[in-house]
């Protein structure tokens, strides 16, 4: 097992910037377009939290009635299901309390 140089990690790290992150997935720092992108990509991964828990709502009734040939299936994905589940509410804590923040600024 060969071990990578420090200046080839370095180089990747470097790669990566923190604006370029945050104007790319929450629109700051654009134009309305792409704070608007950044609103449907936000609500595109709601979207995305239901369609995993209808998917793990299958596999359990699939589970419990025995036609699941594969009970690892439903626990990886209610795995999934409550991992991204606490993040989305994660998220939302955090919006809600940056909310709080900036209506307690003053004028």
């Amino acid at each position: 097992m060969s071990i990578p140089a420090v200046s080839a990690i370095s180089a990747g790290i470097s790669s990566v910037t923190p604006t370029a992150y945050l104007s790319s997935a929450s629109g700051v720092g654009g134009t309305t377009g792409a704070s608007a992108t950044g609103f449907a990509s936000a609500l595109g991964s709601v979207d995305q939290l239901q369609q995993m828990q209808s998917t793990t709502n299958a596999l359990a009734v699939k589970a419990v009635t025995g036609s699941l040939t594969d009970v690892h299936d439903y626990t990886i994905a209610a795995a999934e299901s409550k991992l991204t589940l606490e993040l989305t509410a994660a998220v939302r804590n955090k919006a809600v309390d940056a909310f709080n923040e900036i209506m307690r600024m003053q004028a």
